[in-house]
């Protein structure tokens, strides 16, 4: 399983970015996918999950209205849209797979700041 995430980088509050994680090495539309992130200092949070065929979706509290999931199973892609970013929106955001077990790929660091 080997997931790489893109899309991260420095932007003003209130901007946005879109975040891409390709997955490869397992048959990808028939897992969930999600999206994590860390804060300096802080603990892995959930961010976002997606189901197989992305019927289904949830979020943390903290991003509802403002990030959306979303995936392309053709693509073997899973995205993270990000509107109204705030500052303590700042982590390295890591995609997920659970597999059999639970697989990560390498992060990518989001900076919202002036």
């Amino acid at each position: 399983v080997q997931l790489v995430e893109s899309g991260g980088g420095l932007v003003q509050p209130g901007g946005s970015l879109r975040l891409s994680c390709a997955a490869s090495g397992f048959i990808f539309r028939s897992y969930g996918m999600s999206w994590y992130r860390q804060a300096p200092g802080k603990e892995r949070e959930l961010v976002a999950a997606i189901s197989s065929a992305g019927g289904s979706t949830n979020y943390a509290d903290s991003v509802k209205g403002r990030f959306t999931i979303s995936r392309d199973n053709a693509k073997n892609t899973v995205y993270l849209q990000m509107h109204s970013l705030k500052p303590e929106d700042t982590a390295v955001y890591y995609c997920s797979a659970h597999v059999l077990r639970r697989y990560w790929g390498q992060g990518t660091r989001v900076t919202v700041s002036s």
